[in-house]
């Protein structure tokens, strides 16, 4: 008998793709949950780097930056939806306090989203956020429609851990969020299904 269960909400989880997720934007992708409610979902997709570096992206938006530490990382594709848009994952600068930048979206667990110009301000100065994440796009899903995918199989899901984001090699993320769940890759079948 089926019972009805209580909504779950993946804000600040990690999205790990199964072997079986073929989707070119999804496959062997983690993606960082930035917001999960009834009404659908928004993550970033953090270890498929692009081909653009942080100082071609700031030489785009026509704004130096001063800070060597960014100067060569890649700016990634966080997903299909709004690719020519930016998306900057980071710290909170202020804990428990307003953002300091416009369009700001708060995650509960000390990160913050924000797609205003005034973080790539901050951060051409050689001032803003120590650890910052930049994407381009953004991945969504309608009312249900995760649901749908995690039922289908499609993803794993555990509680996100901001090192894997921040302090991890890109090409180290997908493993390094599986063992989060205590899995490795070699673990997984591409033809999981339900017992």
């Amino acid at each position: 008998m089926a019972m009805d269960s209580a909504p779950i909400n993946l804000t600040n989880h990690f999205l790990i793709a199964m072997p079986g997720l073929d989707d070119e934007a999804f496959a062997k992708s983690v993606v960082y949950m930035c917001e999960h409610s009834e009404r659908g979902a928004l993550g970033l997709v953090i270890n498929k780097p692009s081909d653009i570096s942080l100082k071609n992206l700031f030489d785009k938006v026509e704004l130096p930056l001063h800070r060597s530490d960014l100067t060569d990382a890649p700016v990634f594709q966080g997903g299909p939806v709004q690719t020519e848009r930016g998306f900057v994952l980071h710290e909170s600068m202020m804990p428990g306090n307003e953002s300091v930048y416009a369009s700001t979206m708060t995650i509960p667990g000390g990160l913050e989203m924000t797609t205003s110009k005034d973080v790539l301000e901050a951060l051409s100065t050689g001032a803003g956020p120590r650890k910052v994440f930049v994407s381009l796009g953004y991945s969504a899903w309608g009312e249900g429609q995760l649901e749908s995918e995690l039922s289908d199989n499609s993803w794993l899901t555990v509680a996100a851990d901001v090192a894997v984001i921040f302090d991890t090699p890109v090409e180290q993320r997908y493993d390094k969020a599986l063992m989060l769940l205590g899995l490795q890759s070699w673990m997984l079948s591409p033809d999981a299904g339900h017992a």
